[in-house]
């Protein structure tokens, strides 16, 4: 395939962390929504609200071999924009979508942690769109898409650690879940690992994910103690009686051993010395 790549929301948190990280290796073009000088002086970025505009004419353009949508809105809006994408992956020979959906599309199950091949079942509304999207996609010819499931995103300065901090600074309330046992990740590795699956044009369903699990409170508990985080006040909420899971887990499509990733290296990824200094500040 060529190396044209198309991120969709490339001013985000996701979106902006996979530009970087594709661009030194890839012809890599973005949009974006808030307007920002950065942005618009960029040749390769393009201002796209799917409120307002079609994306007809940026897929024109840029011709793109991969496309990333990592662009979060109303529901209903995004459905139109998946149509056109998929109108535009179906008719061009050279080009794959490449779909983040998430561990939501199983948090119906509870009792056992879910693998790539597992009956997709959510109770949730970010769930049952995800659910039905991934079968939109899926009627797809197989060498047309790739659909990357993702856990809780952490990382330096992910919103979850940043929510944490501000915890921590402000006395505050933070949340967390003793009876659920979770997956997670970092961006930096999610980055790397969808660069690697760009880089050998891999198709069908991958869980970036950790490799095991850990309660959520517990993973909480520990960032803050290694963060040296003070006065946070954890806000203790059961959901069930019992231990349920809303770990997604890598099973039948793993990725090589340095793509993969533990929860102690997450960990230490949350807690880089650069994130001890700015809370030091």
């Amino acid at each position: 395939m060529g190396n044209r790549i198309l991120i969709l929301g490339a001013s985000g948190f996701i979106g902006n962390k996979l530009y970087k990280e594709l661009l030194p290796y890839f012809d890599v073009y973005g949009t974006f929504k808030s307007p920002k000088k950065e942005f618009e002086e960029n040749a390769v970025m393009f201002h796209f609200d799917m409120n307002k505009n079609t994306i007809k004419s940026i897929l024109n353009e840029i011709q793109p071999n991969f496309i990333i949508p990592t662009i979060k809105g109303n529901y209903k809006t995004q459905f139109v924009l998946y149509q056109e994408l998929l109108d535009y992956v179906l008719s061009t020979i050279d080009c794959k979508l490449l779909y983040l959906s998430s561990f939501r599309v199983f948090d119906a199950k509870g009792k056992f942690p879910s693998y790539e091949k597992d009956l997709l079942s959510s109770k949730s509304l970010d769930g049952k769109y995800n659910i039905k999207q991934e079968k939109t996609i899926k009627k797809l010819p197989s060498s047309k898409y790739v659909i990357l499931r993702l856990p809780m995103i952490l990382g330096v300065n992910s919103p979850k650690i940043i929510q944490l901090k501000e915890a921590s600074k402000y006395n505050a309330e933070f949340e967390i879940f003793p009876n659920l046992v979770i997956s997670a990740n970092t961006i930096n590795k999610i980055a790397q690992q969808i660069h690697y699956i760009i880089n050998k044009n891999l198709e069908g369903i991958f869980h970036l994910s950790s490799n095991d699990m850990i309660h959520h409170s517990e993973l909480f508990y520990e960032i803050t103690d290694k963060l040296g985080l003070k006065n946070v006040i954890f806000k203790k909420i059961y959901t069930s009686n019992k231990d349920s899971y809303l770990a997604i887990l890598p099973k039948q499509n793993l990725l090589p051993k340095n793509y993969q990733i533990t929860l102690n290296q997450i960990i230490s990824d949350c807690v880089l010395q650069e994130a001890i200094d700015s809370v030091k500040e």
